[in-house]
């Protein structure tokens, strides 16, 4: 069977689960059967495959075709300007969570040396980007999966920022080490009630851990604002992703932990999704 065929075939499949990305979906799993990029895969379509690639080939649909998201079937994702290793103990990095990166650039723009402290660090992709960008910054993460943390080390050693990011498993409460002058955290968010209506991409397969919020969402976004007031140092910045429905609930935990809003910031669908304070 030449590629061409498989890619057919392959997208039929995907199509009858109804993914709507099933062509885009299937060259990008050829592409990682062989080896090779997608344009490879568009400029070969009559090499005929060896049994070897055609067989794993029709694993990686036959995954996708239980929902199992692209990102985890390549374990990796590209997010802001660089690629990481993602695999099922850490969420997905989301176009939406760029909007966090943008924010902490603006607000650090002028400045040469901070310490950043990013709660629930996941795959590292804020920090690790932060600390790409800004060559003089340190950075400390901490998650509660031990996991997060063996992934989020993985992609600092790719970024090559390694030596100024210090790692730590831990629950938010229990985290005492330093003073920060920015922190951020992306905390999961969504109400216990709400997980049922995700997509099963989502649902079947990202970390639970990094996607409830509780029984109204903000039980971990309270410890994690009650943790930054007591971390940041006078003046610093402290930035939070929040769910589209959260925003005054959210100001109003903050404004009782000492924090002034400077701004909330849309994401991509014009939802509301990152907060942006400073500590009084």
């Amino acid at each position: 069977m030449n590629i061409q065929s498989a890619v057919i075939e392959g997208t039929n499949v995907l199509k009858n689960k109804s993914i709507p990305s099933a062509q885009l979906d299937t060259e990008i799993l050829m592409a990682k059967a062989l080896g090779k990029n997608r344009e490879y895969i568009i400029l070969n379509h009559d090499k005929v495959l060896n049994i070897e690639n055609l067989e794993y080939f029709k694993k990686l649909v036959q995954e996708r075709a239980t929902r199992k998201p692209i990102a985890y079937l390549l374990k990796k994702k590209f997010f802001w300007k660089s690629e990481f290793s993602v695999n099922k103990n850490t969420l997905i990095p989301r176009p939406d969570t760029e909007i966090i990166v943008e924010q902490i650039l603006k607000v650090t723009k002028h400045k040469s040396y901070l310490r950043i402290l990013d709660i629930g660090v996941g795959s590292g992709c804020i920090l690790l980007t932060i600390l790409k960008e800004r060559k003089s910054f340190y950075g400390t993460g901490i998650d509660i999966s031990k996991n997060s943390i063996k992934i989020s080390k993985i992609n600092a050693k790719k970024l090559f920022v390694d030596e100024r990011v210090k790692f730590y498993k831990s629950d938010v409460d229990k985290f005492a080490q330093g003073k920060y002058d920015l922190i951020v955290s992306n905390p999961p968010y969504i109400k216990k009630s709400d997980l049922k209506y995700l997509e099963s991409d989502v649902l079947k397969f990202e970390p639970k851990l990094a996607l409830d919020g509780g029984l109204d969402g903000l039980s971990v976004i309270r410890k994690v604002i009650k943790k930054s007031s007591e971390l940041l140092k006078k003046n610093g910045k402290f930035i939070l992703e929040i769910g589209f429905n959260q925003k005054s609930k959210v100001i109003k935990l903050l404004n009782n932990k000492g924090f002034y809003i400077n701004s909330t910031i849309k994401d991509l669908a014009k939802n509301d999704r990152c907060i942006v304070s400073t500590k009084i």
